[in-house]
């Protein structure tokens, strides 16, 4: 990086372009929640679709079940109602729910900044190797988000939010307990679907190689079902099943990627 053609940066001259990514990035991102914040109807259309027994999943999965001839009609057949306890806890979800929805919008950008800013003190090598680790690391985290949203969390919330300890206990869950454990379960699964960036890492640095993750299969397999257990408290073990699978997948991909780094 230069300050000119000629003389290079000073720390000073590094410490302003940080600061102007940074506030091109805050930016960005008060527009993002500026624009999530006012597009209310069809912010909270999406955040609620998974609590209602018309969302995509019940409808594929009575589909699949009418299509093997299994009546699954039960699966759309339930209720949970809704309710906010306190004068702002509706306001502030709104607030807090626009904000996260902005983080992810602008995602793409603030990476693109970030990279600019250090790219030049890279190599040409290292440049294309950090290019592909940070267009496959964002990949991967969209891919947990949307995993979660269409699957993971409307099974936990279908289970959870009609399991009863008694008939004469009924469940009204509040808004923010629903929110909450839809941003707990979106960002599980976009962390544990950058598995295969940090095996790369870990194995660039000599720490783990292709041979160590094989012989540690099995121990891996059953840390995959505990967080899998963890994520999603159903009992069923379609739901177990459908949240394993894609983790123990990228854990074999992983396995490939450090083998062909070596």
């Amino acid at each position: 990086m230069a300050a000119s053609d000629d003389a290079p940066m000073t720390f000073w001259d590094h410490l302003e372009a940080l600061r102007t990514v940074i506030l091109r990035i805050l930016a960005v991102a008060l527009a993002g929640f500026i624009v999530a914040f006012f597009f209310k109807e069809p912010l909270f259309r999406l955040i609620l679709a998974p609590s209602s027994p018309g969302f995509i999943l019940y409808r594929w999965i009575t589909a699949a079940a009418g299509f093997m001839g299994i009546d699954a009609t039960a699966l759309q057949d339930f209720n949970v109602d809704m309710f906010s306890t306190t004068l702002t806890a509706q306001f502030m979800i709104h607030m807090k729910m626009a904000f996260y929805i902005s983080l992810v919008i602008i995602m793409p950008y603030t990476l693109y900044m970030l990279f600019g800013f250090v790219s030049p003190a890279l190599h040409r090598n290292e440049r294309r190797s950090s290019v592909r680790v940070v267009v496959w690391s964002y990949i991967l985290f969209m891919t947990g988000i949307v995993l979660d949203y269409l699957i993971i969390f409307p099974l936990a919330f279908r289970f959870l939010g009609t399991y009863q300890v008694s008939a004469d206990i009924p469940n009204v869950i509040t808004l923010e307990s629903y929110t909450n454990l839809l941003v707990t379960l979106t960002l599980l699964m976009g962390i544990l679907f950058e598995l295969p960036v940090l095996a790369w890492f870990l194995g660039k640095l000599g720490i783990i190689d292709s041979g160590f993750m094989k012989r540690y299969r099995r121990h891996a397999i059953v840390a995959i079902l505990i967080i899998a257990a963890v994520i999603t408290p159903t009992t069923d073990v379609f739901t177990l099943t459908i949240v394993t699978m894609p983790i123990y997948l990228l854990y074999e991909v992983s396995i490939g990627i450090v083998k062909r780094e070596k």
